[in-house]
Order: C-alpha cells, then structure tokens, then sequence
C-alpha cells in the first residue's frame, strides 16, 4: 500500500506545483505548506500503530471518520422517511415541535403509514361521538392510606435528573408543569434547587443511589427524606426499581457530567462516573418492599407514595401484589416503564434487548392488580415512549390511568435527537453541563412551549376519546383498540390479551396464571417452583 501513498502524493505534488506555478506569489507558498502538511500526515499515518486503515491508506483513510461522524446528520436528514426514523420518526418530531410553538399539528394528503403492515395499531371510533368535556379530566391519586391525595394531569413530565439534563432545561421544564399544572418527575439524581427554582408541582424519585437523602454512608436518610419531602412542592414520593432502557443495572451519569455542584448535590465525587447500585438496601423481599414504601408515604405526611419499575417476570409482580395482600397495604400508585423509554446513558445490550416493552408490562400489571382486587387502591402511570396524542388514549385502553413523556418533552424544550446525551456536547444545551451549551437554551421561551406541547397534546387525547364515544377515559375498552395480524386479519386487544375479572386470582386463577400465582412468594422475589423429579 505504500506505493500508492507514493504515487498519490507524486500526482498531487505535481498538481500542485503546476497549479503554484500558474498563481504564483502568495499562492505559491499556500499550497508549498499546504503540500508539506499532507506529506507529514502521511507519514504520521503509515508509522502510528492505532488505525489499521490509515497505515494502509494514508490521508485518504481519514475520509472515512470524517463519514462516520456525519453518518448520523445524513441519515436523519436526507435518507429517513417520514415515518421510519429511530427512536421518534420524523413525524412525530414535528408534531411535538409544531404543537410546542403552538402550530396546528396536522398533515396534507393523508397518512404515509401502510394500514395493512402486521403490527400496524389503530383505535375505534364511534358512529355516534360524545362532545369533549370542557377541562380535560384528571386522576386522583392515593388509596385508603394516603392523607394527602394528589390530582395528576393525563400526561406529566417523566423522570430526568438534574446531570443528565442541564439547569436550564429543569428551570424549564418545571416552569411549563407550573403553568399547566401538571406533574414533574425528579428522576433519581436528588431533589435539585433547579427542580424547586420555579414551583411546579414535584413528584420525587428516589432511586437506589438515595441521592439528596443519603447518609455518609450511601443509605436511605430518613430524617433528610421526612424534611425535604415536607415541601408543599413535594407532592408525590416515588421508589425506582428499575429503568426500562437499563433494568437490572442503576443509573448512569457520565464522568464528563459529574460536576462540583452536581457532586454536591448527589454527594458523590466530582469528576467520576456516577453510577447507582443495581439494587437496593432497604428492602431485599417484596413484603419488605411494600412496607418500605409504607413507611415512604408516612415520613411524607402522608402524601402518595408509589414505585416505579420496568416489568421482568409475571411472578415477581404477582409476588408483590400478594405483599400487598399480607401486609395489608399497598402502592398508591405504580409506574411502568417500558423497554423502549430512553436514558442520557446505557450499555447498548440493555437498551436493545433486556426488560419488557411497555405494552405487555403495563398490560400485566394491570391484571395483576385486578385479580387480586387491588386495581381500584393503585393508580398506574405508563412512560416508554408517550408521545402523541394516540399514545395516551393507546396506553389508558392497556390499562394506565396516566402518563408520563421525558424525551417529547425534551423535544418541546428544543431536543433535536441529535443522541449525544452521554458525551456532555448537547448542540442545544439540553441534556448538559456545558455552560456555554446550555446558555442557548432560553428558559423563558422554552417553558412555554412545554406548556403548549402538553396543552395541545392533551386535548386532542380528550378529542381523540371523544370521537370513540368515551366522555372519561374509564368509559374506553379494549376492544376499542386493534391491531393487524395480516394483510387479511385484524383483532381487538380485547381478543388478543387475557382480561383478568376483579378477585379472580383470589377465587380461582385462569389456568394461564395458576403457575406463575402458585409459584409467587411475598417472602421472595425469586419464583417458589415445585422440584422436578425424575
């Protein structure tokens, strides 16, 4: 391969003289240094030892990374349809843009979406549609134990922290819940004064790392929990299990994130890679889960205190629901994240193949808490995804009473998908640390358009309803939502899935769930299965 970097740098140089000699004064010793720079970087290239490729095609090899970076602007932007863009197509970008600066979401000349692809999901709508209510309706959340219930908005902002996103972004994402009067999640990296800056309503995640509510030795503080969840801002607790993007596994922030302040915050060192245990320290068996979150909602004063959790096995929740049972309590509400929700960081394994989609895991959850006649104590938020209007009316039909969007928020307050959220150099300011990055971000601006994104999202979910004959949303079925099996054939949810009546799992379990029922143990999260003998 040398002897083409010879001959290359031959035919340029000759190039390059007879271009010199043709301009000749100033040019000439342009092009001279211009020459001498590429000779060096070949040479450079043929004797370093870290690219393959450069040593066997010098100067040009470098054409590859300069294409390799710019791979994902070009595919975003000049080869995606509208329709097929990972992980939010193009379409759904622009109909949080458009509805965050408070532009008519719509579309010219029909739908671009093959109606007969397998897989392909639409709703049912009513001959006779209902006329919306005048305010769109809300979920009261807290059970019989809770003192303090809370009045939650169909979509809210999900869990991001503080070092994932920048202040900047926090400061405008609570104002825009402050304004529309919805919910904003802390996410686990600890109640920061960006969260509290601008009051809007805070439901506090606390998460197995029990940031801003340690002790020096990483356990759960319950004095500093009982006083900052005192706050009037405070008005829901919510436990992390797991993350759909990552379960299994705690969260990330990148070492470039860690900041003096973060660190503060977190009370962690700077300038490290900030990473939360796989599981936690004050429960160890779903009984002592359940009283944990007990004891959760009592040092809040009694507000509603809940978990949130990616679904692994059918057992595991059942072996919570029978905690509930024993203890004699339960969760005033339980969010579920599906596999496909997103993260600033995660192992690419976890996000592409470990956890449940949000689909079958909300689905079970709900069963569960159905069949063992807790549904009506526990409300259930799904996030994983939650975009558009049809999302919110999708996932109350499986079983949600709300929900909750991190990333189409993130787009309201200017996220381009650029996906660079773990490398500290958000083009938008965003998902940073990066003070000159994040001054781009106008609080002010942004936070109203997070209040018209939601605003206008929820109203045509309310519409959306409206048209399939529902006035509230428990007036939906599953029947109202189906899906293409083939070209030829389509079928309910209601055909699809296994609707579980209310006790039946206490009376008698459908033979589908007998096992995983009989199998489930409060004492245990590991399923209780007979021994097979030969």
């Amino acid at each position: 391969m040398l002897k083409f970097f010879v001959v290359g740098v031959l035919a340029v140089a000759t190039a390059l003289v007879a271009l010199a000699a043709t301009l000749g004064g100033v040019a000439w010793w342009v092009l001279v240094a211009l020459l001498a720079a590429l000779l060096l970087l070949g040479v450079w290239d043929v004797t370093q030892r870290r690219h393959s490729i450069l040593r066997n095609y010098p100067v040009l090899g470098h054409l590859r990374f300069l294409m390799e970076d710019i791979r994902p602007e070009l595919q975003q932007y000049f080869i995606e349809r509208n329709y097929d863009g990972r992980p939010y197509d193009r379409d759904i970008r622009s109909i949080i843009y458009e509805r965050a600066k408070d532009v008519a979401g719509e579309q010219a000349f029909g739908t671009e979406r093959d109606v007969y692809q397998p897989g392909y999901e639409y709703l049912v709508h009513a001959s006779v549609p209902v006329d919306p209510p005048t305010a769109p309706p809300r979920v009261l959340v807290g059970g019989p134990d809770c003192r303090r219930p809370y009045s939650m908005s169909l979509l809210n902002v999900s869990a991001m922290s503080f070092g994932a996103l920048s202040a900047n972004a926090i400061r405008a994402l609570n104002e825009g819940a402050r304004l529309g009067g919805f919910a904003h999640d802390t996410g686990e990296g600890g109640l920061s004064p960006y969260h509290q800056e601008r009051g809007g309503d805070l439901v506090w995640e606390v998460g197995s790392g029990y940031f801003s509510t340690r002790t020096r030795s990483g356990d759960f503080d319950r004095a500093q929990f009982a006083e900052k969840s005192a706050s009037d801002q405070v008005k829901m607790v919510s436990l992390k299990l797991s993350q759909g993007a990552k379960p299994g596994i705690g969260g990330v922030l990148p070492a470039a994130k860690v900041s003096k302040e973060i660190a503060q915050i977190r009370e962690v060192p700077q300038g490290e890679k900030c990473v939360s245990p796989s599981t936690h320290r004050v429960f160890h068996t779903p009984v002592e889960l359940i009283e944990f979150i007990a004891q959760m909602r009592d040092l809040a004063g009694g507000k509603p205190a809940g978990f949130k959790l990616c679904v692994g096995s059918r057992t595991e929740v059942l072996a919570m629901v029978k905690a509930m049972l024993e203890v004699g309590t339960a969760p005033d509400f339980i969010v579920v994240d599906g596999a496909e929700g997103g993260t600033a960081a995660a192992p690419l394994e976890y996000e592409d193949h470990m956890g449940m989609p949000l689909t079958e895991g909300l689905m079970l959850v709900h069963n569960a808490l159905v069949g063992a006649g807790l549904r009506d104590r526990v409300r259930i938020g799904a996030s994983g995804k939650v975009a558009a209007a049809n999302d919110i009316v999708k996932r109350i039909i499986q079983g949600a009473d709300y929900t909750n969007a991190a990333r189409a928020m993130m787009m309201a307050v200017g996220c381009i998908q650029a996906q660079m959220c773990h490398t500290d150099k958000c083009p938008v300011g965003v998902a940073t640390q990066d003070a000159r990055r994040q001054r781009a971000l106008v609080v002010e601006d942004k936070s109203q358009r997070v209040l018209n994104y939601h605003k206008a999202t929820v109203e045509q979910a309310v519409k959306m309803m409206a048209s399939m004959g529902a006035t509230t949303p428990g007036d939906l079925s599953p029947t109202q939502l189906r899906k293409v099996i083939s070209p030829w054939e389509t079928r309910s949810y209601a055909e699809l899935f296994e609707w579980l009546e209310p006790g039946q799992l206490l009376a008698e379990p459908p033979r589908t769930w007998a096992a995983d029922w009989a199998a489930a143990d409060p004492h245990a999260f590991r399923p209780v299965r007979p021994t097979v003998r030969s």
